[in-house]
């Protein structure tokens, strides 16, 4: 026979009685909460910075290119040497517009033992999209020993227009300093390609060739007729790139892994807290027993407090990711490579995981709730 509406365990009622139990063992809930935010705000935090770093990674790699030429089988493109030859062989095909070979390495400065280095072609988009801060453009390449500055990384560098900048083993001068929308080149150093290629001692090399066809829609036989030609060489769209490259796969998986991680502690934090919750009141659920809540009822309420717990801690944790990223994003020592991006779609992921965690944590305590029997829960103390 279905129970009244004024009765206790109407859905209604179950539902106030969760929130009167989190307001009574406030401390309890908030340490549940606790576990479940910092797993939000840990999980959000590194996710967001990865996504961020591949996406302007992506950037640089996409600058006005339909496709990447790379070296094949290699597990970073650092390692990558596309030759002079092959970048010529490239810009001879009917089918590509353009073709600009790109040098990445790694230099000093004092104090910055990490900064990045484009080896660039003067004709290179990239260049004019900039905002040129100081020098011009026309002036790239057409001295030797100058070298041209991210904004970013002209301000961590303490570095003016013609100053006199030690990098790694050699001293250059300033010739031009350029804003950027991508951190890495608004944190990196610019060299022309032939002066890149002296200080890495690798003449005539390339790390990588962006590609930019005359048609887009020829961009399955570019790919095959590239490989064919060279054995060596491996052509990627930038959207196959994307999400075939190594090293993006282990920084997500790395991120997801560590998040997982802080949610596991969340979980048991959500777990202790339900189960100390039912420990405290196993009287109060006998009296709700004997007035007409049945077992799953009982379960429902515990599993509602920890939903609570989780809602709350997720709101709690994006609150503290989203402070976190935005402190991160200033602090100088990062030289403006931190640059945070929040996918639509991970945020759902970390919701979801939030609340299948407090979920999980809930389990044990719902059902050892609910299989207390009234009449032996009143001689409990």
């Amino acid at each position: 026979m279905s129970l009244p509406p004024e009765s206790p365990a109407n859905p209604w009622r179950v539902y106030a009685l969760v929130f009167t139990n989190l307001r009574r063992h406030r401390w309890r809930a908030l340490i549940g909460m606790a576990g479940i935010s910092f797993g939000v705000a840990a999980m959000l935090t590194i996710l967001a910075i990865i996504s961020g770093a591949i996406g302007m990674f992506q950037r640089i790699l996409s600058s006005d290119s339909h496709y990447l030429v790379f070296e094949r089988n290699v597990s970073d493109l650092f390692f990558s040497s596309v030759t002079s030859a092959q970048v010529a062989a490239l810009r001879a095909r009917p089918d590509v517009a353009e073709a600009h070979p790109v040098l990445f390495g790694l230099v000093s400065a004092p104090g910055h033992p990490v900064v990045t280095c484009f080896g660039i072609e003067a004709t290179d988009p990239r260049l004019g999209r900039a905002q040129w801060l100081a020098g011009e453009r026309a002036g790239f390449g057409a001295r030797a020993g100058e070298i041209f500055l991210g904004s970013r990384a002209a301000e961590f560098l303490g570095a003016r227009l013609g100053a006199e900048l030690a990098i790694g083993r050699g001293t250059f001068r300033v010739a031009g300093i350029l804003r950027t929308e991508n951190g890495f080149e608004d944190g990196g150093v610019f060299l022309p390609l032939p002066e890149a290629q002296a200080f890495f001692h690798r003449a005539g090399a390339a790390s990588v060739v962006t590609v930019k066809l005359r048609d887009e829609r020829t961009g399955g036989a570019f790919k095959v007729a590239v490989e064919a030609a060279d054995a060596g060489l491996m052509a990627l769209e930038n959207r196959e790139f994307n999400s075939t490259y190594t090293s993006f796969r282990i920084l997500n998986f790395t991120g997801w892994a560590v998040g997982v991680c802080a949610f596991a502690l969340g979980g048991l934090s959500v777990a202790n807290t339900m189960l100390l919750s039912v420990f405290s009141r196993i009287r109060e659920i006998a009296i709700l027993r004997v007035c007409g809540f049945s077992r799953a009822q009982v379960a429902g309420l515990i599993f509602g407090e920890a939903a609570a717990v989780a809602a709350l801690g997720v709101v709690v944790g994006c609150a503290l990711g989203a402070a976190l990223l935005a402190v991160l994003e200033r602090v100088p020592q990062f030289n403006g490579y931190v640059q945070a991006r929040v996918d639509p779609a991970v945020l759902a992921g970390i919701v979801a995981t939030a609340f299948i965690t407090a979920a999980g944590g809930a389990i044990y305590p719902a059902r050892f709730a609910s299989r207390i029997e009234p009449a032996e829960a009143m001689r409990y103390e």
